[in-house]
């Protein structure tokens, strides 16, 4: 928990602020307003937790992506590594490219039709898939696969996953996808049984013999089938406490603020669970007249937020006295040894 209200934010055992109260999840999604430090507090618990030991995979999700500038480092859509700890602990890195996930996605469905199709169709699935790569839905669903993966091979080969996500709305519109898809797949695996019972039926009718056991979409069934437990089990994840927890991000102010309790209502109504809050930039009481005013206007805010959530942990982090770019500087932050002077 942070200090009392009035008091200093920062102290030598930052880490220990960043890392006692997400100590053994498995999964962490870091979200909150646009503009509140997001990258910063995800990359931060990162190398707090990569210092104690830990493989740690951070993830951005955001289409504009921060997490490569802020570590100065390329990042790509696969693992990077980022930071490696004496502790034997690393961070390893990754941007989902909406763009290059959607192409593979639509490649692999094209693949898929193209096997199910009557050549002379190819043409108008060509064109089918064209208006889908802009059809609404189709970059979140494209996303969540990836997403999906990601939480998978933070599961079998990382101790912790941390995903750096978009502004809320987005974030919240993903989080929602993996139950809906799973719904939407069960009604069109059961549309598709009736129909081929149906044709089935006429096929033996019209033979003269029973063809129920043919089954020409064997191969789309155990795609849909695949997807629908992929988003199953994502959906399992992100609503077990005991894995997954949501690092909401705030800057203590009046709009970030009304926003944030928003997003925590909308978290409890996905049943994600929120873990922690985080007061970022936090000014410092003993900075001059000018941050003094600050850090008590900020206060008031601070404790607006823990009255409206009273059962989750906020935390304050300083208003750094540097610009927070890079490895090591992540890690003096992470520390505690960066503080607005």
């Amino acid at each position: 928990m942070a200090p009392p209200n009035g008091h200093a934010a920062v102290t030598a055992g930052q880490c220990l602020v960043l890392l006692t109260p997400t100590a053994g999840k498995r999964v962490l999604f870091v979200g909150g307003k646009g503009g509140v430090g997001k990258t910063t507090v995800a990359s931060a618990i990162a190398v707090a937790h990569a210092g104690a030991g830990s493989r740690v995979l951070v993830v951005s999700t955001d289409p504009a992506h921060n997490l490569g500038h802020l570590w100065d480092l390329a990042v790509a859509d696969s693992p990077t590594r980022l930071r490696t700890e004496p502790g034997a602990g690393w961070v390893d890195g990754m941007e989902i490219d909406p763009a290059a996930t959607l192409d593979r996605h639509l490649a692999a469905v094209e693949k898929t039709l193209r096997r199910l199709l009557p050549e002379r169709m190819h043409a108008q699935a060509r064109e089918h898939l064209q208006l889908a790569r802009e059809a609404p839905g189709s970059f979140e669903a494209a996303v969540l696969e990836r997403v999906a993966e990601a939480v998978e091979l933070g599961l079998n080969e990382y101790d912790l996953v941390v995903f750096d996500t978009a502004p809320s709305g987005h974030t919240l519109r993903l989080l929602a996808l993996p139950e809906r898809l799973s719904a939407w797949t069960d009604r069109l695996l059961a549309s598709r049984d009736r129909s081929e019972r149906f044709a089935s039926a006429m096929r033996g009718l019209a033979s003269g013999r029973d063809q129920s056991t043919e089954d020409p979409d064997a191969e789309l069934r155990r795609t849909l089938i695949r997807r629908r437990e992929r988003f199953s089990r994502m959906q399992s994840v992100i609503t077990d406490a005991a894995l997954t927890g949501f690092v909401l991000v705030f800057t203590p102010e009046r709009l970030p603020v009304a926003e944030t309790l928003g997003i925590a209502e909308s978290l409890g109504e996905l049943s994600v669970p929120l873990l922690l809050l985080v007061a970022n930039r936090r000014s410092p009481i003993d900075g001059g007249e000018l941050l003094r005013a600050r850090h008590l206007r900020e206060s008031e805010q601070v404790r607006r937020v823990r009255e409206s959530l009273p059962e989750t942990p906020v935390i304050d982090l300083p208003l750094a006295a540097e610009e927070v770019v890079g490895g090591d500087v992540l890690a003096a932050f992470a520390a505690g040894r960066i503080v607005a002077s």
